[in-house]
């Protein structure tokens, strides 16, 4: 059991709260609208020109996902243009929640007579996104880098008011040490902990989550991945647990308005880390605690996979997240180190290579895909199978499996990153 009082329960505790946090719409988008509403507020006025700079990555994610409260639009333009117009920079990742039918039509307005121009970044950051807003004389300049609401840079007519020096992608360390992660101290840390010191996070998650994916099945969304799954393979809890995560991403990469919780920066990966742990819980008829300590499980496995693959990889995140569901499903179902580690490398061996090439509808089915691996690797374990060291990237022991994805994810993947995304800007 893990002592209260010792810095890793706090920094795991930390970690949680860093990393759980609502978001509306997908989050790269999101962010480019964050830093043009914070740009915006900083110069004062509304601008009549434009200019954002993106890293690659940034620009995948957000190519061929629909901007929420925008009437469908799409891009980087759109993103910008939508933060400018009714962003509240004050709302970070529910930036544009509130937006009035006069202000969509402002966007599309502004859209078609402004001049809004988009440019790579040269900054070298895998993520960037810098947002530079113009009227007369005047200019302001904001700048995230890293991750989704990490301002680095504010300015106005070249007066600097905020700058972090130490913003280059090897030096810079995110909010918590990490490094203090394992699943054997997610588990110690998730039967310890007092729940009353997260009950109001994963409760805003459940709700959240739960409800963008029964907004999934009930409409009409993308390509209706979640639907597809229930009228053709059934209600089994198995298939249940997997539709509805995917059918909370198809709604949500479509424009849909509802929130979502974000885990690792993404809310599809939040969706699928949290909504099959849900319905399992349903299903076994678990009270509330269990529910709450079992999504712990599955939040912070999912948070420690990608700790070492990086905000944005060519490694799809929902891989991560399906596994972490995995996980809290196996707690949920009373397994411990054992069962929970063997279910973390069985699944991780079945689906690590999933690419990621952007939002889009498409993020519903490899969130199927990755909580259907999760749930497999934990039935693998539970009928005495498992796959073992030396078959492929797996080796001995839990920690060097995810050591081995992290460093596919982040070194390995490189070159097939700067493919993909070569490939989605040919003409």
């Amino acid at each position: 059991m893990m002592d209260k009082t010792t810095k890793a329960y706090t920094a795991y505790l930390n970690i949680l709260h860093e990393e759980l946090m609502p978001a509306m719409g997908c989050t790269e988008p999101i962010a480019i609208a964050y830093a043009a509403a914070m740009a915006t507020k900083v110069l004062g006025q509304q601008p009549d020109r434009v200019l954002v700079e993106a890293s690659d990555n940034i620009i995948k994610n957000v190519k061929s996902v629909v901007v929420p409260n925008t009437g469908n639009l799409k891009g980087i333009e759109a993103a910008a243009v939508a933060g400018v117009i009714a962003g509240k920079a004050e709302l970070m990742l529910e930036v544009i929640s509130t937006v009035s039918a006069d202000e969509r039509l402002a966007m599309k307005e502004f859209l078609s007579t402004k001049d809004i121009r988009v440019q790579a970044s040269k900054s070298g950051l895998i993520f960037d996104i810098v947002v530079h807003v113009f009227k007369g004389d005047d200019e302001a300049t904001v700048q995230i880098s890293h991750f989704h609401t990490n301002i680095v840079h504010i300015s106005k007519n070249k007066e600097v008011l905020q700058h972090d020096s130490d913003c280059d992608e090897v030096s810079h360390q995110p909010q918590t040490d990490r490094s203090i992660m394992s699943v054997e101290g997610i588990l110690q840390f998730a039967e310890a902990v007092e729940i009353s010191e997260v009950a109001a996070i994963l409760q805003r998650q459940i709700d959240y989550n739960y409800a963008i994916a029964q907004e999934g099945i009930k409409h009409s969304w993308g390509a209706n991945v979640g639907s597809v799954l229930l009228s053709t393979w059934g209600t089994d809890i198995k298939n249940r647990a997997r539709a509805l995560a995917a059918a909370g991403s198809d709604a949500r990469m479509s424009g849909c308005e509802l929130p979502v919780m974000i885990v690792s920066g993404s809310g599809n990966q939040g969706l699928a880390a949290s909504v099959p742990v849900i319905e399992y819980a349903k299903e076994q008829g678990a009270d509330q605690e269990t529910l709450y300590r079992a999504l712990l499980v599955s939040n912070l496995i999912t948070i420690h996979q990608k700790t070492g693959i990086g905000r944005l990889s060519a490694y799809c995140g929902a891989v991560s997240a399906g596994i972490g569901a995995g996980a809290g499903i196996a707690w949920l179902d009373g397994g411990r180190f054992k069962e929970v580690a063997h279910t973390v490398v069985n699944a991780l061996a079945i689906v690590s290579g999933i690419v990621c090439d952007g939002a889009k509808p498409s993020c519903a089915g490899k969130i199927a895909s990755a909580v259907e691996a999760g749930i497999l690797g934990y039935l693998m374990y539970k009928n005495g199978q498992q796959f073992y060291g030396g078959d492929g990237i797996v080796v001995k022991g839990v920690e060097n499996t995810i050591k081995n994805i992290g460093r596919l994810g982040s070194v390995g993947m490189r070159e097939t990153d700067q493919e993909i995304i070569r490939m989605m800007l040919e003409k």
